[in-house]
């Protein structure tokens, strides 16, 4: 996974994620591709079908979702 300057900008419905912390998945969500790290995905849910903004950065202070870290 590439880390793009700026959120990663989602449609998500209601659900259970787990952001991808790794950088090796194939998606922005977890792939499995951690096994054998010291990296865990961040769970995160979503009540209502909505549009989310996830951090690209990692500097985020509200994982896995961004503050606007990048654009300082």
């Amino acid at each position: 996974m590439t880390q793009a300057k700026g959120p990663l900008v989602l449609e998500l419905e209601p659900g259970t994620y787990y952001r991808c912390t790794c950088g090796k998945a194939a998606t922005p969500f977890c792939d499995g591709a951690h096994q054998g790290t010291d990296c865990t995905p961040k769970s995160f849910e979503v009540k209502e079908k909505q549009q989310v903004y996830l951090c690209n950065c990692g500097k985020t202070a509200n994982a896995p979702f961004c503050d606007g870290s990048c654009a300082k």
